[in-house]
């Protein structure tokens, strides 16, 4: 039998249930995947506990959305993967899970061979969000970006990006990710009491954008005082009050639905993600992996919100 996790209430990490499930059947222009290690996200823990509208009926509801693994069955008209095509799986309904059901397009991306199956489930949302956030903040060759919680999944990918476009990046982190992040190509520093003044000292011509991935009153406050224009201010976490500070939000709780344009920069930053790292171009930190049945231990670390790099389930 095949196996996922789901949760009937909202609540701690102890609402998650292993249990049996039918078999998947792939309906038309859909695939069935094995899968092979799946993503854990902060997203993934605040819909389980309510913080983010997930509402429940007592039925069970499966939880996850970034997968990997191997293409078992296809449904009619698909004839982009085949059986035996090892696949990225984005956005997947319920991806810890031993299996499951994607349509075949554009979220269904090809795993390079060079990618392992943890690091291929640890792209999606990190990589999207990054690459989105660093792409509509205008982020490039000449900009000082400060980036709040470097040391995390999406903190990571958004260092790499920033980089990338040239930009040189000021990231906050506890002491002993410094090293980790310097070797991102960052310029670490701690956060905590002072914060403004230790940017303004490793930034003596300023800071002229900044993008919030963690989330503290900190983060907002400094972001302010230290970028001009609020423009070039963004958050991935404090999404439904950024219109009261007059900054950018991408999700994090935003009411405003990301764009056609945005999301089709989340899915290129995955791809892009996928075939730098193929390449050694592109550092993907794994923090931890779990058993799929040991989820609930997954979330409990996810939720203390000091994981470097990104926690896999391995079905």
């Amino acid at each position: 039998m095949a196996h996922a996790i789901v949760y009937r209430s909202n609540g701690g990490p102890e609402v998650l249930e292993f249990v049996e499930i039918p078999d998947a059947t792939p309906g038309e222009g859909q695939v069935v995947v094995a899968v092979r290690a799946a993503g854990v996200n902060p997203i993934d823990g605040k819909l389980r506990s309510g913080m983010r509208p997930a509402p429940t009926d007592g039925s069970a509801r499966r939880i996850g959305s970034d997968a990997a693994g191997v293409v078992t069955a296809v449904g009619a008209g698909v004839d982009s993967v085949a059986v035996g095509d090892e696949v990225i799986v984005v956005s997947a309904a319920g991806a810890y899970a031993t299996e499951v059901v994607a349509k075949a397009g554009p979220k269904l991306l090809p795993k390079p061979a060079e990618l392992d199956w943890t690091r291929a489930a640890a792209l999606g949302i990190p990589t999207g969000t990054a690459y989105q956030s660093v792409t509509s903040l205008g982020v490039t060759a000449g900009d000082t970006l400060l980036l709040h919680g470097g040391a995390g999944a999406v903190g990571q990918a958004a260092i790499q990006f920033a980089v990338r476009a040239g930009a040189r990046v000021i990231a906050t982190a506890s002491e002993r990710n410094h090293e980790r992040l310097a070797a991102l190509g960052a310029t670490p520093v701690a956060y905590g009491a002072g914060l403004a003044d230790r940017v303004r000292a490793l930034a003596p011509d300023g800071v002229t954008v900044a993008l919030d991935a963690a989330g503290s009153d900190e983060a907002i406050a400094v972001s302010l005082e230290l970028v001009a224009d609020r423009d070039r201010i963004g958050t991935i976490v404090r999404g439904g009050e950024a219109a009261g500070w007059g900054i950018r939000a991408w999700s994090g709780g935003s009411p405003i639905p990301l764009t056609d344009e945005e999301q089709a920069l989340r899915l290129a930053g995955i791809v892009l993600a996928s075939e730098l790292a193929a390449e050694g171009g592109f550092d993907i930190e794994i923090a931890g992996t779990y058993p799929l049945g040991e989820a609930a231990d997954a979330h409990r670390e996810s939720d203390a919100g000091h994981v470097r790099g990104k926690l896999v389930l391995l079905p």
